[in-house]
């Protein structure tokens, strides 16, 4: 009887022997089979999350921020210890105790799952297996994703600790509303740095990585709460909070960005402009879109934000001017359903979905608004962020054509501002549109290529195409500093005489016959008139003397285009090119010759905070020193490429100066410091430009259609980019000074008549006459003429007009008058007029 007992409990005891051995071979197979194509979990030791690339303004202020997954990495130490309390009682709290996972946990989750019939699965995971999940595996739920997860887990243990493996977490877990990591999240949620928060805003944080989308703040607010709740009923139980703190923190409300209780940080962000924009351009070129976008960069942009407002309001000013002018009211071509307008709240919420610019700030801000009603002398209107409606009286509309029934209807989108009288008290409300033309404006240090401003169109929430970097347009005549650079350089100076008669020149196209903006020929001319002046024919004939071939060199070494063509149309600046590298190039006129390499960023850091890219390589020579003498500055050393002679730079500047002073940009700039620059009209007014500069920066302005055609009479570059660059210089010169240009040495003045390039003695004075500067050495030859090799013919006229004589008229007084026909557009088949 006793064998047989015995005999019967070793049979059971060997049958489960075997049995538990045959499982555990079994899960050793599993084991072992899914072991081996696994992903490498060492990699993780290495892992950089993308995160945010952040633009900063010179004063530290964040200006923009560009992300694929918005994430702030913030290392494990610098996580307060409250957020990692309120995650590991929300989703492990045997985090610091298991080796991966938790086969209690696990257990728990199968039964729940048999019990429920498959309709409760919950995943049981650690938050190393979740980590194991987010970096190297699927989400899907299968038990082959499970089995891998484990494996992988219990591998990562061995790899990294505790905390390494919670930095992970921490930061690259999605919480919604397109932030990733903790610190994205609490500053999503609450506009707060972490350690700004509370307990019951850390338990909400932590209950969304179960179910971002379930636990919406606005349409799950209820469901959130008690999943907050929760939260902290296990924090509390974890012993990480006291009962009397949780019961004061599970009494306090769901409070959210999203639910209008706290300021988003978005509201602090200026809009995105031009700017940061192209910012991001060059960045995603130089280091590749997808690592700028996911690098962690930190930039520190050049922008000066007082003269970026002033080049925007200056610019939009000038285009509305001339698009008002014009007097055709073009709308938004937006346009609501008429039954939208039955009810104010349905009007408002398909208004504030309207396509429209929202970041014009002329004269005020621009309010998208949408016409309700539509009377003879008034029209009503519903305007965005403004409480009930508003009218825009019919006296508003004189500068259009037609009245508002012609021009409007009700449901039409319209932008609107407020006008003010001199109290400053509301007026009434003025229709505005995006005018049709465009333009550009960019302004930098001439020292250091500094970029302080640049605007590529009226609105960027319009049209981002970058008009100041992107738009390639014929420069015209301010192209034509290139050509008398080149000149100067050749052993020509400002008082060489060149003859300005009529030219004629056969190419493929046939015969082309350049002429004078003014339709006038004026004969032997000093240079500096010639600029002064912007006598094309006066170009065109030092351009055949000096060669094509050799202007084309400067063009290039200027950085003004890559490879120009060696055509004597291009002299007149007929090949395109951007504004950018105009004023670039400019700046290099300014600093006495000194290569400028135009940037928009000052330093670029890396997610570790280690400095990649810094502009300025210049060495300050006396910056280490404590103390330097009353009134002296420290001594910047320079060993930038000297791409013209100082010399030849100073003397195109005493050139240019006289066009702002008394030639084709004298009526339009006025500044109190020393200005010098050069006008550009082309062809049938299709661009208009300016580019000047001071001692210390440089700006330019273009304007023209994007599809570029005639913008009519009066339209020149000193009448529209003249007063834009008059008055962003204003803020300019009252914010960063000036003074006269530097005189560089090896030279000496001699004063010459500048209408007839003629020697003057020294004590010689009057309007005529001009100081010009000449190399040490260099005698200079005064008399002689230069026409470019092209004939003169006698029975050409000079100082006449071109196509036909003058006609006699009877004056009021009963004299008589000779007058010449009209000038007209469009004489010059390419370039500029002037």
């Amino acid at each position: 009887m006793l064998r047989f007992i015995f005999s019967f409990f070793g049979s059971i005891f060997s049958l489960i022997t075997m049995g538990i051995a045959a499982v555990a071979l079994t899960i050793g197979a599993v084991f072992w089979v899914y072991g081996r194509d696994l992903p490498s979990h060492e990699s993780l030791a290495q892992y950089q999350p993308p995160t945010i690339s952040r633009i900063y303004s010179g004063e530290g202020a964040l200006i923009d921020e560009f992300a694929k997954e918005r994430r702030l990495f913030t290392s494990a130490e610098d996580v307060p210890a409250l957020i990692k309390q309120a995650f590991i009682s929300a989703e492990d709290k045997n985090f610091y105790t298991h080796q991966g996972y938790d086969m209690r946990g696990i257990a728990a989750a199968g039964v729940e799952a048999v019990r429920s019939r498959g309709s409760n699965v919950r995943g049981a995971s650690t938050i190393t297996q979740q980590v194991m999940k987010n970096f190297l595996l699927d989400g899907s739920r299968r038990a082959e994703r499970k089995i891998k997860e484990i494996i992988l887990a219990s591998r990562l243990e061995e790899t990294l600790d505790k905390e390494a493996i919670l930095e992970l977490y921490l930061n690259e877990i999605f919480l919604g509303q397109n932030s990733y990591g903790v610190t994205a999240a609490a500053q999503t949620y609450f506009n707060k740095t972490l350690g700004e928060l509370v307990p019951h805003e850390a338990a909400m944080l932590a209950s969304l990585p179960k179910a971002p989308s379930d636990f919406h703040p606005v349409r799950r607010k209820d469901r959130l709460l008690q999943r907050r709740n929760f939260v902290l009923k296990e924090m509390m139980e974890n012993g990480y909070i006291s009962e009397a703190v949780y019961e004061v923190e599970r009494q306090q409300p769901l409070r959210t960005v999203q639910n209008g209780d706290f300021q988003s940080f978005r509201t602090v962000l200026p809009p995105r402009d031009y700017f940061t924009d192209e910012i991001r351009r060059q960045l995603s070129d130089d280091f590749g879109e997808g690592e700028f976008f996911t690098g962690g960069f930190t930039v520190r942009a050049t922008i000066d934000h007082e003269m970026q407002a002033e080049a925007a309001v200056a610019l939009r000013k000038e285009l509305e001017k001339f698009d008002r002018n014009k007097g055709l009211w073009r709308g938004t071509k937006v346009k609501l359903p008429i039954e939208a307008l039955n009810a104010e709240e349905t009007w408002r919420k398909e208004l504030a979905n309207a396509s429209v610019p929202r970041d014009i700030e002329l004269n005020g801000t621009w309010y998208p608004a949408v016409v309700l009603g539509i009377e003879d002398q008034t029209l009503t209107v519903g305007i965005e962020k403004q409480e009930g409606t508003g009218t825009v009286p019919r006296s508003d509309i004189r500068w259009m054509k037609g009245n508002f029934f012609d021009n409007f209807a009700e449901g039409d989108v319209v932008l609107v501002r407020a006008i003010t009288n001199n109290d400053g008290s509301f007026s009434n409300w003025s229709l505005r549109q995006v005018p049709e033309v465009q333009g550009g404006f960019v302004a930098m240090d001439v020292n250091s290529g500094r970029v302080l401003a640049m605007q590529g169109g009226f609105s960027y929430q319009h049209s981002v195409f970058n008009r100041a970097t992107q738009a390639q347009r014929q420069p015209g005549s301010s192209f034509k500093p290139f050509v008398y650079a080149a000149a100067l350089d050749s052993g020509y100076s400002p008082a060489t005489i060149v003859v300005d008669a009529p030219i004629e020149i056969n190419t493929p196209q046939g015969l082309w016959r350049p002429k004078n903006s003014s339709n006038k020929f004026y004969g032997p001319t000093p240079l500096r008139t010639g600029i002064e002046q912007s006598r094309n024919l006066m170009t065109i004939r030092l351009a055949e003397e000096v060669s094509m071939e050799v202007i084309a060199g400067y063009a290039e070494r200027f950085g003004v285009y890559d490879n120009m063509g060696a055509y004597l149309a291009n002299s007149l600046g007929a090949e395109e090119t951007t504004l950018y590298q105009m004023v670039a190039a400019y700046a290099m006129f300014a600093n006495g010759g000194e290569r400028v390499e135009p940037t928009l960023v000052d330093r670029i850091q890396d997610r570790s905070g280690r400095t990649i890219y810094r502009h300025d390589d210049r060495n300050c020579v006396d910056c280490t020193i404590p103390a330097l003498p009353a009134g002296e500055a420290p001594r910047i050393v320079t060993n930038r490429e000297q791409v013209m002679d100082p010399i030849t730079a100073y003397q195109l500047t005493s050139m240019m100066k006289g066009v702002v002073d008394r030639g084709t940009a004298s009526s339009h700039i006025n500044l109190p410091v020393p200005t010098a620059g050069k006008t550009g009209t082309t062809n049938d007014s299709r661009d208009a430009w300016f580019v000047g500069f001071t001692s210390n920066i440089v700006a330019g302005c273009y304007i023209g259609y994007d599809n570029p055609r005639p913008m009519g009479r009066g339209a020149y570059g000193g009448t529209l980019c003249g007063p834009v660059f008059q008055q962003f210089m204003t803020k300019a010169t009252e914010k960063y000074g000036g003074g006269p240009f530097a005189v560089p040495e090896g030279g000496r003045f001699i004063k010459i008549d500048r209408f007839t390039g003629s020697r003057l003695s020294d004590d010689a004075s009057g309007a005529y006459v001009v100081s010009e500067y000449f190399r040490d050495g260099e005698e200079p030859i005064f008399g002689v003429s230069y026409d470019g090799g092209f004939a003169i013919g006698s029975n050409l006229p000079l100082v006449e007009e071109v196509r036909q004589s003058g006609r006699k008229v009877k004056t009021s007084s009963g004299g008589t008058a000779v007058l010449g026909p009209k000038a007209s557009f469009g004489t010059i088949s390419s370039g500029g007029l002037y």
